[in-house]
């Protein structure tokens, strides 16, 4: 969504972003122990912004004790995301916001397309999962796949998405099993010369290179146009940057404000 500006992983912030004007949502999920799948950053309560349903805010030592995974989504609902300012973004508005499921999103999203007569547009999910989280925090990565695509197969939306994740193993499984899925590898540091290790470990190339954004230069560019990757970085915050990235050939740019985004590409100096 725009969680610089409304709550995050919710369908407030996602429609939000449409109104901006962006062609691609980015969101993250995680799986309830009902095995609904669900926009959240983190498989556990984050203290930055959970209000447990008494009224009570956590605090960083006591968060992961609230772990998503243990919860059926009819508890988890009744937990708001939405009422505790941010510490980290003191513009983002507050609105009373549940965790919703992604089917819940994607229902909203395409109704509000349709009433708007706006263009389709791409769905960025992460699969928030990693080998020491398996059956603690999420289900093992097939499983974790499994129930994903079955949400936007039912949806009828899976050409429109990308799946991303730094979690090798989902990405592995999805392309060995629905090569047709556009896959993004996400990535915290890289450079040119570290790139080939890096995707040696998963295993193929990828439709497309997810790095945070200083690790990009014209090196790393040029290197994603000779594998045939788009390069789409994370996560810019500022006009200048987003400028630069722009001038030096990235494919996408994820920001948590989509308004700095426009005033970037609609400024005289992008020229």
């Amino acid at each position: 969504g725009c969680r610089g500006l409304y709550p995050e992983n919710t369908i407030t912030a996602m429609i939000e972003a449409l109104k901006m004007g962006v062609t691609t949502l980015e969101m993250d999920v995680v799986i309830t122990k009902d095995k609904q799948v669900v926009l959240s950053h983190e498989p556990f309560m984050a203290h930055e912004i959970s209000t447990s349903p008494d009224g009570m805010f956590l605090n960083e030592t006591t968060e992961m004790q609230f772990n998503i995974y243990k919860m059926n989504y009819n508890e988890l609902e009744k937990w708001d995301v939405g009422l505790k300012p941010h510490p980290r973004f003191p513009n983002q508005q507050k609105i009373a916001a549940a965790k919703p499921r992604l089917s819940e999103v994607i229902d909203s999203v395409e109704s509000y397309i349709k009433i708007h007569k706006l263009k389709p547009i791409q769905y960025n999910i992460e699969t928030k999962s990693d080998p020491a989280g398996d059956d603690v925090f999420h289900p093992k990565p097939d499983e974790f796949v499994s129930l994903l695509l079955g949400v936007l197969n039912e949806k009828n939306i899976l050409e429109r998405c990308i799946i991303q994740s730094f979690d090798v193993r989902t990405l592995q499984i999805i392309h060995r099993e629905n090569p047709e899925v556009k896959l993004a590898y996400l990535l915290e540091k890289t450079n040119a010369k570290d790139l080939n290790r890096q995707l040696t470990k998963l295993g193929f190339i990828p439709h497309i290179l997810s790095p945070e954004y200083p690790s990009v230069n014209q090196e790393l560019v040029a290197l994603c146009k000779k594998k045939k990757m788009s390069l789409i970085v994370w996560t810019v915050n500022d006009v200048d940057s987003i400028q630069k990235l722009i001038k030096l050939g990235v494919n996408g740019i994820i920001s948590d404000y989509p308004n700095l985004y426009l005033e970037a590409v609609n400024s005289p100096n992008i020229n």
